[in-house]
Order: structure tokens, then sequence, then C-alpha cells
């Protein structure tokens, strides 16, 4: 039984593995693959280009894709629907689909199932009770981890938003004071970075190239950042573009307004240090401190033969005479 679970987990992980690099990078295309053979002067047949594929596309991944296409059928249309919209959040669209996320997300279920009740079986005299027990709690944990992995890429992505916002609409107030137009103004903004941002202005002004109006396409960009501060800055261009107020003006107002609240950011972190400080230092700093202090006095009053409640009277006085001392060095 445990030799078959082994198996089944090898290949769930050898799975994982290759969802992760297939999302990381592509491998070259039909064409590419077909100039190179080219260039070597050979002749090309259906089955030199099938093996010219790696293992990965050839086999690993028309699995995967079944089992997306599984999961896409007993998924339901709304569950779906969050998913893409969690998906585009996190600014994957080019790399993972719902079918595909749910299709990971059934593959670390099984995975983290199989390795709960391995481990409860591995770890000790556990019934078979504990070990179903063991792979339920895996179970969960491994639907619960895309989602938190997606939720923690679609954070970082808006936080690196939030961070180029008001450098980005300094240089595009710039830029439109200088004579250029809106739409040339996002793209010389794109030009300048390469962060998410500037790749969604760069989209915004390639979706207005071929076709779509400036307020679907900055709306579209707003929905696809999920940013309060882009929402706010998107919908400041459009009220300015539909009455006709300076576009100048706006965009100064907005450009101060988002320097104003990183300043605000910043002093509101800087405020919660104090908080978030006292764990690690009640949990590992202040035992530290003690255990240097009374450790060696603890030693020696125990050493001396008197009772435990004396040792304990001392060590206080002890650490208190060491506390007068630092804040008396503090006042000088």
């Amino acid at each position: 039984m445990f030799v078959i679970i082994a198996g089944v987990v090898v290949i769930i992980l050898v799975l994982v593995f290759v969802i992760v690099r297939s999302g990381a990078g592509a491998s070259d295309s039909l064409e590419d693959r077909l100039n190179e053979m080219a260039a070597m002067g050979q002749s090309v047949t259906l089955e030199d280009l099938e093996l010219s594929r790696p293992f990965t596309e050839r086999v690993l991944m028309p699995i995967w894709e079944g089992v997306a296409g599984v999961a896409q059928r007993f998924t339901p249309q709304s569950t779906l629907e969050q998913a893409e919209r969690e998906i585009a959040l996190a600014g994957m669209t080019q790399t993972l689909t719902p079918a595909k996320f749910y299709a990971i997300r059934m593959g670390a279920m099984v995975l983290a199932a199989a390795i709960g009740f391995i481990g409860m079986g591995l770890a000790g005299s556990f019934g078979f009770l504990e070990r179903i027990g063991g792979g339920l709690g895996g179970m969960a944990f491994g639907y619960s981890m895309p989602s938190m992995w997606l939720g923690s890429k679609r954070k970082s992505r808006q936080d690196e938003v939030l961070k180029a916002l008001p450098d980005a609409l300094d240089l595009l107030t710039i830029c439109v004071e200088a004579g250029l137009g809106f739409d040339a103004a996002m793209s010389k903004v794109a030009e300048k970075w390469d962060n998410e941002l500037s790749r969604a202005f760069a989209r915004t002004v390639q979706e207005m190239q071929l076709g779509k109006t400036r307020r679907e396409a900055m709306r579209d960009m707003a929905n696809g950042l999920g940013v309060a501060d882009m929402t706010s800055f998107v919908a400041a261009i459009i009220q300015a573009d539909q009455l006709g107020v300076s576009m100048v003006k706006v965009m100064r107002i907005q450009s101060e307004t988002m320097r104003m609240k990183r300043k605000q950011r910043a002093e509101e972190k800087a405020r919660q240090a104090p908080v978030k400080i006292m764990i690690p230092l009640v949990f590992f700093i202040f035992p530290t401190i003690l255990i240097i202090l009374l450790g060696p006095a603890y030693f020696q009053v125990r050493d001396s033969g008197v009772s435990n409640s004396y040792v304990f009277l001392c060590l206080g006085a002890q650490f208190l005479k060491k506390r007068r001392a630092v804040d008396r060095r503090r006042e000088y």
C-alpha cells in the first residue's frame, strides 16, 4: 500500500515540476524549430519535428491539459470566473488559465493527502483512522496552498504597482507639460521602466492603437491591476477627458496626491514597527538577556547550598542591580 502511494506521490511531484517549468517559460515555437532545421540543411519530416519537441511538451503537458479539462468540467462557472479574476490580478494570464489552476489544486490535494497519510504511518504507531485524519488534513492544506500562492503573487504585484505609481505619475506629468499627448506620455513611461505598471501602460496604449477608446482601455487597466490609487487616477483622467478640463492640472494634482499618500504609508509602517517588533523582543531577545544576566548568578547561588526561594530572591536582586546600572549609563 505504501509503495503504491509513494509512486503516486512521485508522479504528482514530476507533474508539479513540469507545471512550474511551463509557467516560468515557454519552449521554442514551431516556426523557430523549422528555421533551425532549414539552416542546418536537414530534411524536415513530421516525425523529426515531433521528436524535436521536449519530452515535457510531448508527454507530460498533454497529461496536465487532460487533468485541466477534467477539472474544468467539474468546476462551477462562477468559480472559474473568480479564479480567472484572481489570475488576472496576479498578472499570470499568459501562463495560467482557470482550468490549469484547478488542475494544480487537484494535484496539490492528492500530493498533500498522500504525504499526510504516509507521514502519519512513518511517524509512529498510529492507527488507520489517524492516518486517514492526517491525509484529510494534508488534503485541506493542499487545497488552500495554490490559493495562498496566487494571493501572494497578486499582493506582490499590487505592491510593486503602488510603489512605482508616484514616480510614474511624475514622469507622466512632465511629459504632458512638455507638450506630449497623454497616449505618447504613457508610451514614454512604458519605455522608461520595466515593471508591472509600465507593462500595464504599454498594454493600454496598444489597446487604444487597436481601436479601443481611452475610457475603456483605462478602466480595463484599473480593473486588471486592482489598486485603489490607480482606480482613482483613472477616474480623474476619464472625468477630465469628458468635461474638457486641463489634463496637466489634473495630473499635477494626482501626482501630488500620490506622493502625499506614499509619505503617509511610510509613516504608517514606521508607527507599526514598534508593535511588530514586540513578538521577537518578548520571545527571543528578553529570554536571552535574562539567561546572560542571571545565568552566572543562578549557578553561584545554587552551589552555595541555600534554599530555592532564597535563590530566586537573589536572582531578582541581581537583575534589579544590573538594571539600575544600565539606567545610570543611559542617563549619563
